[in-house]
């Protein structure tokens, strides 16, 4: 420690001199110590005031240059010496070394800055301000053979792409290109890994995404799934899991996305179909997942269901009801929803027997699981009066769909049930399914419907209520006493927020309900009569309209 007290006191006084034989033996001797006690040493080149000498010594000529960048790299890998660091001014300097030649400068430079940085977003978005990013991709570029200055690359790319800021200066650049053209060339699982770790980030990006298309990725990633589906080693599971992700991940960006689908030719998308029947877990639910990506516009659905695609996600479905992996179920159906919501793929979806399959599914304990299944059938029987018909008289579905409706935990479920339930009425019409809706005590679920902070399925709600009513009122009265309908009807009404669908459907209603005798004397108790008229002012046609219509009526039987 002593010597170490002798350099640093030399160390200033070479310094102040410009001395650069005197100040490389201390730099020596500094990186002795710190190699021998980093942090002891680095207490006392802080306490010794050293740090803001060295900006001075970041001098691109000078041959000392590396060795600084070096100390300031061991120092700041404390993370206490970090701030210190930063006060004393040494970022900008390191910064301007990145424009160097020499490959020991900037790779210590490298060291410093990332040191420096680590694990702090200011600091790493004041780099991005800087303009780090596009030196970082050409010097990538530059010296690409050289592996510890690509690693270094590798490591901040990392760290920056993190910070949703860089996204746009990585587009700018041609990091895309770069990294494909790394990938390409690589051949340890090690080094994939690390370009995948950057990769990953960046693809959240849109136009990146179609960046990583155009430079080639995804002939990459299809060649890594290849290598690896039989493997059975840990980093050939490993490989083939990000490989596949990445896919679905590019898939996500509409651009990227119809560029690999080709009118539903590309040899991509063929690869990516001959996933689903793999017996290989991971490739199944890519593969399901990708074309859930791909079902995102009504052209790519209506193209896939056509060309037989429904039948491939049966089968993989049916392959799960027995060995249940959520995952796949999970994807397998979201491909399944997004497929059916084009009006001209419902009814050859379930003349394929979509909803057979889907209804294996509805012993699931699996939330996820259940959203997927109810969203898909709520899909499937849209202006599809006959499946509805089916569907809201099958008396398990109902029964579990009433189960869901009160799955508080899981409020994602719960909404799609209610919904589902009230899809059932709404398309069949039909006086056999207001029954079994009744019977099995899905009316109450539907009154708190009515009271949901979205007004689609407020509307929903009320215009399934309308067809209980005007179908069956007389099984349903009860169950609307019980739910308070006509309390909720008249907050409804009065509150101004309420939009004129909900106020419109909310009277029609209530003039369904009043030949119930219970239910027109809560009507006539609530004086509904002074709410409707004052809606007879109402700005929206319809809803004026429809008050002076439900004020006679109100006025009629008091």
């Amino acid at each position: 420690m002593d010597n170490l007290s002798e350099a640093l006191e030399k160390l200033k006084l070479a310094s102040a001199d410009s001395a650069t034989d005197s100040v490389e033996s201390c730099l020596d001797c500094l990186l002795k110590a710190l190699a021998h006690n980093n942090t002891e040493a680095s207490v006392k080149i802080q306490e010794m005031g050293v740090l803001p000498l060295l900006p001075n010594l970041l001098n691109p000529q000078s041959s000392c240059t590396p060795k600084v960048a070096n100390i300031i790299a061991e120092v700041a890998k404390n993370e206490f010496m970090r701030s210190p660091c930063v006060e004393a001014g040494l970022i900008p300097p390191l910064v301007q070394l990145l424009n160097s030649t020499d490959q020991e400068v900037l790779l210590q430079t490298g060291r410093a800055l990332g040191n420096i940085c680590y694990d702090s977003h200011s600091l790493q978005a004041q780099l991005i301000n800087m303009g780090v990013i596009p030196t970082l991709v050409k010097l990538l570029g530059v010296h690409s053979h050289n592996t510890a200055l690509t690693e270094m690359c590798l490591i901040a790319f990392g760290n920056l792409a993190e910070l949703e800021s860089s996204k746009e200066q990585f587009a700018s650049t041609n990091i895309a290109e770069e990294l494909v053209r790394l990938f390409q060339k690589q051949a340890e699982h090690e080094k994939k890994e690390m370009i995948f770790e950057v990769l990953a980030p960046l693809a959240e990006n849109d136009v990146i995404k179609l960046q990583l298309v155009e430079a080639g990725l995804v002939e990459c990633l299809l060649e890594v799934v290849a290598q690896t589906v039989d493997g059975e080693r840990e980093e050939d599971i490993a490989q083939l899991k990000t490989a596949s992700d990445l896919m679905v991940l590019l898939l996500l960006g509409d651009e990227s996305m119809q560029k690999l689908f080709e009118g539903g030719k590309g040899s991509v998308f063929q690869r990516v179909l001959s996933w689903i029947p793999s017996h290989n877990h991971q490739l199944q639910l890519a593969g399901a997942l990708a074309i859930a990506n791909f079902a995102r516009n009504d052209g790519n659905c209506i193209h896939m269901v056509d060309t037989g695609i429904v039948q491939k996600l049966l089968e993989l479905l049916d392959r799960h009801v027995e060995e249940g992996n959520v995952t796949v179920q999970h994807a397998a159906l979201s491909a399944l929803r997004n497929l059916a919501i084009p009006v001209v793929n419902k009814s050859k979806m379930l003349s394929a027997g979509v909803s057979d399959v889907v209804l294996k599914f509805l012993q699931s304990e699996m939330p996820p699981v259940q959203f997927k299944l109810l969203g898909t059938l709520r899909m499937l029987i849209d202006t599809q009066a006959e499946a509805a018909d089916q569907l809201g008289t099958n008396g398990k579905l109902v029964e579990r769909l009433v189960e869901w409706c009160e799955a508080k935990d899981h409020a994602g479920v719960m909404g799609e049930s209610n919904r589902l339930l009230s899809a059932l009425i709404r398309h069949s019409k039909s006086k056999e399914v207001v029954r079994a809706v009744i019977q099995g005590g899905g009316v109450k679920h539907l009154v708190t419907m009515a009271t949901s902070e979205h007004m689609i399925m407020q509307n929903e709600a009320l215009v399934a209520l309308g067809l209980i009513a005007a179908l069956d009122l007389v099984a349903a009265e009860k169950d609307f006493v019980g739910a308070n309908l006509v309390s909720v009807l008249h907050k409804l009404l009065s509150d101004e927020r309420s939009a004129p669908e909900i106020k419109y459907n909310s009277m029609i209603l209530i003039c369904a309900v009043m030949g119930s005798e219970p239910l027109h004397k809560e009507v006539q108790s609530l004086a509904f009569i002074d709410v409707v008229s004052k809606l007879r002012a109402h700005e929206n046609k319809t809803v004026s309209h429809q008050a002076s219509l439900t004020e006679q009526r109100l006025t009629a039987q008091s």
